[in-house]
């Protein structure tokens, strides 16, 4: 085992609670600035010893704050990732979403949601525009889905199929047809639009046409066009 794994300085044993939370919030600001970085580049950024790097980066990697990728680096964790976009959701998004969630009705009379990743492998509904129909699917927002066997889920995993939308049926719910469309700020998928739908009321055809529409108004959003007009990375 390397020596940086296993040694302990005498600071690191006396640090106070608010100088180790300053730490490890550094830690994750330049894992998710910077990232995936090595451990040697995450502690050399924030002038740290390897061992109290180390140290907290396991500490930030079991609350999935950050993660570790394929070749051992650091990078920003799903529990992050969900902050930042329950962060947008609650200042932005869902505001700039509701008038394309309501023309989503208003083409297709039924529900439409939008979703976000939620921590771990899931999704969670963060609004709704309720269809128009006597039998529509009712309000689930604050529920979290699994992101396998979702179509929400599955935009949110970057599995958007080539006509830009993905389609599931009896996924989460019986007799439940689910289409959604990602919608992307700077090139990253941050939320999904989709439409929920009984299986007996659609057609391959008209499955079709809900996922044309979300497509559209996906792109619609003010937030996508505005900051990927302005994305330079």
């Amino acid at each position: 085992m390397p020596l940086c794994e296993i040694s302990v300085s005498l600071n690191d044993m006396t640090d106070s609670p608010t100088r180790t939370v300053d730490r490890a919030l550094s830690l994750l600001a330049v894992v998710c600035d910077d990232g995936p970085l090595t451990l040697a580049d995450a502690a050399r950024a924030v002038d740290l010893s390897a061992s109290t790097a180390l140290r907290l980066l396991r500490t930030l990697e079991a609350q999935e704050f950050i993660r570790r990728v394929d070749d051992g680096r650091y990078a920003a964790g799903a529990r992050m990732v969900h902050l930042g976009a329950r962060a947008l959701a609650n200042d932005s998004l869902v505001s700039l979403a509701e008038p394309a969630l309501r023309r989503v009705v208003d083409r297709t009379g039924e529900s439409s949601y939008l979703a976000v990743r939620g921590a771990g492998e899931t999704a969670v509904y963060i609004a709704i525009a309720e269809g128009t129909h006597s039998i529509r699917h009712v309000s689930w927002v604050g529920r979290m889905i699994p992101l396998h066997g979702s179509a929400a889920g599955a935009v949110l995993a970057g599995q958007t199929g080539p006509d830009g939308y993905v389609v599931v049926t009896q996924g989460v719910e019986a007799d439940v047809t689910a289409v959604a469309a990602p919608i992307a700020i700077g090139g990253r998928v941050v939320a999904s639009l989709s439409v929920v739908v009984p299986s007996y009321r659609t057609t391959e055809s008209r499955t079709a046409e809900i996922g044309r529409a979300l497509v559209a108004e996906s792109r619609s959003i003010p937030a996508v066009s505005d900051v990927e007009g302005d994305t330079t990375t």
